[in-house]
């Protein structure tokens, strides 16, 4: 698909972009159309959990808990990571200093409304002043809203739900204590102040926002990435390169409008700024040099070991500056799934994985933010690993990164398109007039079109 081609079609989303995960609720606008005016931002500010990183740092969190003076913890999981490492080594922690906890289980996969209010339930049922989450995202994110919900128990569920669907109001109470195992490389949300959620009667995510749901500490074990299966590296990995690019291109924290009246109504994901931009950056480096290898080579603990730290790189530098098309596209997809696409992944529901999801517009998505921002393209490109000369011109900046991306997603054999995921022609009129999917317009294109 040619740059031309591929802002046109974007550019008949008109800014449309992720409401969760954008530096602002206004919809995306890009860098070059944007002049500077008194009535944007001036200021960025950096807020990440405490990570704490190294090879068994799982067997610490037991000291962690007792330090909090913790009388009983919540331990959340789901079905396949209670049989790992990970979790073993958890549950281990907490009984060598006779920590009293109890175990929830039944976290979904690609959370719901409904299953994150189970999780929730459970939180309120009994006294938890602290919590630990130990798996990917989705356990991340529904110990997020457990604690979040504990914490404020007569707050409604969609208090704390962003808009369109919630109010997004600031809790009274400060969230209980999260501490975050995470055990893909992977969505970053060990440090993070987001809970993504599937919403679906309205065929599309939301989530959560608030700078007090970020976790307390992020434990972060490269033992715990080394099961790893297959395709969970795939899609973990491309959902940690969108996150690095889609930050690293996202609109500059000072071009942002409106400017905050006041310092706690700055948006969590406030554009691109000076210290995520280092973040980002660095996870691109890895991704560039050892994506590849932590595939082909489940053995290949250095490469695993640098794709976790990738991981909760991007989710520091997109945590703090947004995300933009990538990720506003994916929800509608992800959350209208005809079956499992991927091995790996429970079977009994429809399954889009996130990372899937994300990459699939990828290079649609690349080929038209690259003329708002040439500069950080060809910086991406060469970070990645490009031999891209300095003075290259926008479209063959475009053509070389968006080839990496088509590169990879070759390499591993990931489906090709929405088409590929099981998508028809037919479902495109349902799409376009559910008024809550307009980020979809664009994507929608990709039915016509292959990803690579």
């Amino acid at each position: 698909m040619s740059a031309s081609l591929a802002r046109g079609m974007l550019h008949k989303m008109g800014g449309s972009c992720c409401p969760h995960h954008a530096p602002t609720t206004n919809p995306f606008r890009m860098a070059k159309l944007h002049g500077n005016n008194k009535s944007t931002d001036y200021a960025f500010e950096m807020v990440c959990s405490t990570l704490r990183f190294g090879k068994g740092v799982t067997l610490e969190i037991g000291y962690d808990v007792r330090n909090l003076g913790a009388k009983k913890t919540l331990l959340i999981t789901d079905k396949n990571v209670q049989n790992t490492i990970a979790f073993k080594n958890a549950e281990q922690a907490l009984k060598m200093v006779n920590i009293e906890y109890e175990v929830f289980d039944d976290v979904l996969i690609e959370p719901s409304e409904k299953s994150m209010q189970k999780a929730i339930a459970f939180a309120k049922s009994k006294p938890f002043d602290s919590f630990i989450a130990v798996g990917g995202g989705s356990v991340i994110d529904t110990t997020k809203a457990a604690a979040l919900y504990a914490s404020n128990p007569e707050a409604d569920f969609l208090d704390f739900v962003g808009p369109p669907f919630g109010k997004s109001l600031q809790p009274k109470n400060p969230m209980l204590p999260l501490i975050a195992v995470p055990t893909t490389a992977g969505t970053g949300s060990e440090t993070t102040a987001a809970a993504i959620m599937d919403l679906p009667e309205h065929k599309c995510k939301t989530g959560i926002r608030l700078r007090c749901i970020k976790p307390y500490l992020a434990v972060v074990d490269p033992l715990n990435v080394m099961s790893m299966p297959r395709n969970v590296a795939i899609y973990s990995g491309f959902d940690v390169l969108c996150h690095a690019l889609e930050s690293y291109t996202a609109l500059p924290y000072d071009q942002r409008s409106p400017r905050p009246a006041r310092p706690e109504v700055r948006p969590v994901y406030q554009g691109s700024n000076p210290i995520s931009d280092v973040w980002s950056r660095e996870a691109l480096r890895i991704i560039g040099q050892y994506f590849r290898r932590s595939v082909f080579d489940p053995s290949d603990e250095e490469a695993r070991t640098e794709m976790l730290k990738a991981s909760s790189f991007a989710g520091i530098g997109f945590g703090n500056a947004g995300v933009h098309l990538c990720h506003g596209l994916s929800y509608p997809i992800s959350s209208q799934a005809k079956g499992c696409v991927a091995h790996d992944y429970p079977q009994d529901k429809n399954l889009i994985p996130h990372g899937l999801s994300v990459m699939t517009t990828a290079v649609a998505d690349f080929e038209f933010t690259t003329a708002a921002c040439p500069d950080r393209h060809l910086v991406a490109a060469q970070t990645l690993g490009a031999d891209i000369p300095n003075n290259a011109d926008n479209e063959y900046i475009s053509r070389t990164l968006c080839d990496q991306l088509r590169g990879f997603m070759k390499d591993f054999g990931v489906p090709n398109g929405l088409k590929g995921m099981g998508f028809e022609y037919s479902d495109i009129g349902e799409w376009e007039n559910n008024i809550h999917l307009v980020e979809l317009r664009a994507a929608v294109s990709k039915m016509r079109e292959t990803s690579f």
